[in-house]
């Protein structure tokens, strides 16, 4: 087997079609079912379920998946290492974050990353908690961004402390000159909530503080969550950074209790990087580590 059969194959993979994968390779249709079937045959085993519908992995291709990835990864560290030995700075970055981080930060990032770095592209990868664990794990993304309390067994380097907030429906306190919340007023209120994938912080506070919150409404992302409290429906809990620029009429108050999430910045092997990841790595560092922080290991 060659590079070119696992890169064929990790396309087909992203892509769910044959065409597409030849069409992003520059390749034929013929010679990218060629390099399938080729590599099948050496394996021994189907890596990719044919029908109308698309191109789906088999069991084994599943399976195969994550070390394909894992050897296109490490020729593209091997590629970069020689461009580092020769004096350039170039390669690929695989990055994935969830929703806050990619409005809020990842445009600022990218601009300044690629002012200096011109010749290493970024590739975004936009999810839930859960999806960058996921995609770091399985060589998706070379590192991601994730709250510290979601990263599982994931080296993390912590960045950021991020208050959580009680967002109210606009009037909902009337006359109330209390700028805060307390733990006991939450406990009779009606709730809009997230998925545990979604806002795991939340969930870790409501558990911690014995809340068994009232909802009848459970929701995906961050701005249908916001909508339904400005429209009444109850009130939610949300990290600081997500209210920025929110185009919603709502009520925002800090919590009595100290109740943040620690955003950070992930990666499995951070003793080992290609040049070009670590590059960025360090990049990251420097324009969003907090000064608490820069004194952890």
């Amino acid at each position: 087997m060659t590079l070119l059969s696992y890169q064929v194959f990790k396309t087909i993979a992203d892509q769910g079609s044959f065409r597409k994968a030849a069409d992003l390779l520059g390749l034929t249709p013929s010679a990218v079912s060629h390099a399938v079937s080729a590599m099948e045959k050496e394996l021994g085993f189907t890596l990719l379920n044919r029908s109308k519908n698309g191109v789906t992995l088999t069991n084994y291709g599943e399976h195969l998946l994550p070390y394909v990835n894992a050897v296109l990864n490490s020729d593209e560290s091997l590629q970069q290492v020689i461009a580092d030995f020769n004096g350039l700075k170039q390669g690929k970055i695989k990055v994935g974050c969830f929703s806050s981080v990619c409005t809020n930060w990842m445009p600022q990032i990218m601009h300044s990353f690629q002012k200096h770095y011109p010749a290493i592209t970024i590739e975004l990868f936009q999810g839930t908690y859960d999806d960058v664990v996921y995609w770091i794990k399985n060589g998706i993304v070379d590192l991601g961004f994730l709250s510290v309390s979601s990263a599982e067994d994931i080296p993390i380097k912590p960045l950021y402390k991020d208050p959580l907030l009680c967002v109210m429906p606009k009037g909902m306190r009337g006359n109330s000159e209390k700028n805060t919340v307390d733990v006991d007023e939450l406990r009779e209120c009606e709730f809009v909530t997230q998925r545990e994938s979604t806002d795991a912080d939340i969930q870790n506070f409501l558990k911690v503080k014995n809340l068994n919150v009232k909802s009848n409404y459970h929701v995906v992302d961050d701005l249908s969550t916001i909508a339904m409290v400005e429209s009444g429906f109850g009130i939610c809990l949300m990290p600081e950074m997500v209210m920025n620029d929110i185009p919603y009429e709502v009520d925002c108050y800090p919590l009595e209790e100290d109740a943040y999430r620690i955003i950070g910045i992930a990666t499995l092997t951070p003793d080992v990087m290609a040049p070009a990841v670590r590059t960025f790595y360090n990049h990251v560092l420097e324009q969003y580590q907090q000064p608490e922080f820069r004194t952890q290991p």
